[in-house]
Order: C-alpha cells, then sequence, then structure tokens
C-alpha cells in the first residue's frame, strides 16, 4: 500500500505524531509492500493560488506554480491511503494547507475529477489544545470528497496540550486506539473502488447541467471520458 502524508505545517506537534502513527500502524498491517511519501507545507510547496484561472481555461499541468506542484500532484494520484493533517488554526486548517488544496480546484467531480481518485482511502486528522477540530477537518475533507475519493475518514481531537509530549495519559490512549480503529478499517476497505455519496451527488447533478450549459474544456473531458454516456468514473 502507497500511503501519503501531507502536513499543514513544518513542526512536528501533535497532529504529527498521530498522523505519523496511523501512517505506521497501516504499513505493519497492510498485506504485502508498503511504503510511506510525506511532505511538508510550507518546505514542499509554499504558492499560494494567484486566481489566473489557468487551469480552468486549460489545465492545471499549465499553472504557472506546477513544477513546485507536481511531485506532490504525482504523489496523490500514486497513492492508495491519502492522510492530510492540520492543527487548528484559528478554527480552520493552516494557511499553507488551503493554498495546496486550492490548487486543485479542477479535480473537483463538478469539473474535471480524476478517476484514480474513486480507488483511493483518505484521512483527515486534526488537533488542538481546545476546540476548532471539525471545522479543521471539514477544510480537508471538502476537497477529499469533491475529488471523488470513496472512503474518507475523520479524526478530530483536542489534546490539551501545544506539543507532544504535554498530552495526558489518558488523551494519548484514547488516540492509540483511536488509530488502531481507522487502521484496521482503512486495511478493512483496501482494494474497494467506488465514489463517495457527496461526490456521486455532484457527479450526477453537473452531468445533468451539462446538457444545458457546455463550459469547456470541462465539457469535452467528460465526453472524452464517455460520461455524458454510459460510463462513470467509479467503474472500470
Amino acid at each position: 500500500m502507497k500511503i501519503l502524508l501531507i502536513h499543514g505545517q513544518n513542526h512536528k506537534g501533535s497532529t504529527c505524531m498521530i498522523a505519523q502513527e496511523l501512517a505506521n500502524k497501516v504499513k505493519e498491517k497492510a498485506q504485502g509492500k508498503s511504503e510511506i511519501k510525506e511532505f511538508f507545507l510550507p518546505v514542499d510547496f509554499d504558492e499560494p493560488c494567484s486566481g489566473c484561472c489557468t487551469c480552468f481555461t486549460k489545465d492545471l499541468t499549465r499553472c504557472p506554480h506546477y513544477p513546485k506542484l507536481e511531485p506532490l500532484a504525482t504523489a496523490l494520484l500514486d497513492s492508495d491511503l491519502i492522510i492530510l493533517e492540520s492543527p487548528v488554526y484559528v478554527y480552520h486548517a493552516t494557511g499553507q494547507m488551503m493554498s495546496f488544496l486550492d490548487h486543485f480546484a479542477t479535480w473537483w467531480v463538478v469539473h474535471r475529477p480524476r478517476p484514480e481518485m474513486t480507488k483511493k482511502q483518505a484521512v483527515a486528522i486534526s488537533t488542538a489544545a481546545g476546540g476548532g477540530m471539525k471545522s479543521t477537518v471539514r477544510d480537508m475533507s471538502d476537497s477529499l470528497e469533491m475529488w471523488g475519493i470513496g472512503k474518507i475518514h475523520k479524526y478530530g481531537v483536542g489534546v490539551q496540550a501545544v506539543s507532544p509530549k504535554e498530552i495526558p495519559e489518558r488523551i494519548l490512549k484514547k488516540i492509540h486506539k483511536k488509530t488502531d480503529k481507522i487502521s484496521d478499517a482503512v486495511c478493512k476497505n483496501a482494494g474497494k473502488q467506488k465514489m463517495n455519496r457527496r461526490g456521486k451527488k455532484w457527479f450526477y447533478l453537473m452531468r445533468m447541467a451539462h446538457k444545458g450549459f457546455k463550459m469547456e474544456p470541462d465539457y469535452s473531458y467528460w465526453e472524452e471520458k464517455g460520461w455524458h454516456k454510459k460510463a462513470r468514473p467509479w467503474k472500470g
């Protein structure tokens, strides 16, 4: 299993610890050879979207930031499990994580989704000393769902600490139990191909919208894939 971690910050804090713990447990439990690849934002990608719309009017590969983005984009497509993690920053994901996700708007189901995504699983993880985990996980899972990923696991936890070594033992036990549960679920669902319910709903809505609204290059992309007929991203 190819496991990809994308960290929403450079420092290795509580959120990073949980994501790495989960990745290592999946690697240990998965059948066959597994590998883990990690990227840290903004060290590995530091460009905010400039709003030039080149990805919409042409293609993501024409984005002025694509030379820097390409290693991460390739890793996303090659992976079996995507783990996005971010600590809570003012009740949301870090600016670095949001800037990264901004670059993949054309991968959303309503534009030019990648069929590869329906073969994957993903996890969105967030921590805070107190609150804001739910909205932060939502920031990341919005993209995961709208990319069409079949199964998405979500985990937000208040650690009552500012560093891993300060996390109370009772909370650590809960974290270990939760990463065990998620890793078991990931391995159980491995190899299953589908699109999540939200993504599938928007796929059919856009398929209907294309009958009267043929925005290019989205419409031609769907035509090429056969999605206006009987083909579907999650089949084949």
